[in-house]
């Protein structure tokens, strides 16, 4: 009697897994993409997931259509959910607009340094992209994002400075830091004038020694 009972998470289960069934093809894209954009091989995938190289191989291909149980595995080892695994791609271009008013600011604790999320919400999870605004002598301090992340400042206008690890580097209009930032790290508008940067992070980019 219990099985004949859909309860709201099997429900939910149930219609992830014939999403997934549905989407066979796209899945097997995103799977791959996903894979590729962390560097990691077949073997290395399957080892870190708990499912067969086979298998992740007939997935790739489109030749099978997995299980939530396998989909849940493989998400774990990408790390991301099995909604983003089994998002849908259209093929059709598209324009999204976000207003000024509805683009997210984040002040750092001296309020002098602000950054205006522009990066799209689907990518928040492996790319992160920022407008860094600073007035003279603000100070953003971060946390450690998770192993292998990289950051990427490009200066637009005035004089930045960006401190990780005891390593101090400057960069005016034009130019591009790059650093690790996945261990504390500090940028600094170090100029006289008022700074404007491009900021992206890059999550998981690679597991740097």
């Amino acid at each position: 009697m219990d099985d004949q009972v859909t309860t709201p998470e099997r429900g939910r289960q149930r219609d992830i897994l014939t999403g997934a069934q549905v989407l066979s093809g796209q899945l097997g894209k995103t799977i791959q993409r996903l894979r590729k954009a962390y560097n990691l091989s077949l073997s290395e995938l399957a080892e870190q997931s708990g499912v067969a190289k086979s298998i992740i191989s007939q997935i790739e291909r489109n030749e099978t259509n997995p299980t939530l149980a396998t989909i849940w595995r493989l998400s774990q080892a990408l790390d991301v959910s099995i909604e983003r695994v089994l998002a849908t791609s259209d093929e059709e271009p598209f324009i999204e607009k976000t207003s000024r008013a509805d683009t997210p600011i984040l002040v750092s604790d001296d309020g002098r340094v602000r950054l205006a999320i522009i990066g799209w919400i689907k990518t928040v999870e492996w790319l992160q992209w920022y407008d860094l605004t600073a007035d003279p002598g603000g100070v953003l301090d971060s946390d450690p994002h998770q192993r292998g992340s990289v950051e990427s400042l490009t200066v637009t206008s005035g004089l930045l400075e960006v401190e990780v690890a005891g390593t101090v580097q400057r960069a005016r209009a034009g130019e591009t830091l790059r650093y690790r930032c996945d261990r504390p790290h500090t940028v600094r508008c170090v100029g006289p004038e008022p700074a404007k940067a491009i900021m992206v992070v890059i999550m998981k980019a690679a597991v740097m020694e």
